[in-house]
């Protein structure tokens, strides 16, 4: 199984997935020349793509999918609640490329498994993904407001897990050009996670057999990624585990395509 994250943070976002002969992206907010491009770095061509699939509508994950469905015929699987709330922000997607999915509902696109999960996020009704491959199986769950149990028992296990660590608070409550409303939304239960939050969750994941794991979803205003490796590092290391000897934990960057993780499965 192969995980990239071609890009995540803040100012887009896009993850590629492949097992057997079936590739994925999950979300596609850069521009489509942009996910083409990055695509093609790792030797992966955007007409080789089997789908997309959307967590939710906000722009930093969706800009780019209308104009891939277009150009490509790329198939885009959103549930029905997000498909409603991208209204006019995709343009016009052809009818076949429309395909509805729904939280709990797993499903199989070509050689994976596609877990679609709900998270606490202020969107309409946001989504996380697990995907399976074989017995390996790749999680992505960012723009999470909190780790909800819901959360944990959907991606614990899971052979590799990208997970949010988008704020340090401290620096948040700090950024003058953030209103008071926009630092309680980011802070609250369906806003984003915070590098504390996450290196907890890391914390249990580790724990329930996860071996590899990418800090992932970083806001450029308000955490840095020495800082958010530093705050899961140190709170791993407490418990005795540590990164790059009994695991495996990268900070996927904003603007820059991600290593190219090959996960072998298991004899």
């Amino acid at each position: 199984m192969f995980f990239c994250p071609l890009y995540s943070g803040s100012s887009g976002n896009a993850l590629f997935c492949q097992y057997g002969n079936t590739r994925l992206l999950i979300d596609a907010g850069k521009s489509g020349k942009t996910i083409e491009d990055a695509l093609a770095s790792i030797g992966a061509d955007i007409r080789s793509i089997s789908g997309v699939l959307i967590t939710h509508e906000h722009s930093d994950h969706i800009s780019g999918a209308g104009v891939l469905a277009r150009k490509y015929n790329l198939p885009l699987y959103a549930t029905r609640e997000t498909w409603w709330a991208m209204r006019g922000k995709l343009g016009k997607i052809p009818q076949e490329c429309m395909r509805e999915i729904e939280a709990g509902k797993d499903f199989w696109l070509g050689d994976i498994g596609v877990v679609p999960f709900s998270i606490p996020h202020d969107a309409a009704d946001p989504v996380g993904f697990r995907l399976y491959g074989g017995n390996l199986s790749v999680s992505t769950a960012t723009d999470l407001g909190y780790f909800s149990e819901d959360v944990y028992a959907n991606v614990a296990g899971s052979t590799l897990v990208l997970l949010e660590s988008n704020h340090d608070p401290d620096m948040l409550r700090a950024n003058p050009r953030y209103n008071a409303a926009l630092k309680a939304r980011i802070l609250g239960d369906h806003g984003h996670l915070s590098n504390e939050a996450c290196s907890s969750a890391l914390l249990r994941l580790i724990n329930a057999g996860t071996g590899n794991v990418i800090l992932g979803h970083l806001s450029g205003e308000n955490n840095t990624p020495t800082l958010a490796r530093k705050v899961s590092s140190d709170a791993l290391a407490r418990e005795g585990i540590r990164p790059g000897e009994d695991i495996r934990m990268e900070v996927a960057l904003r603007d820059e395509v991600g290593s190219v993780y090959i996960l072998k499965e298991r004899t």
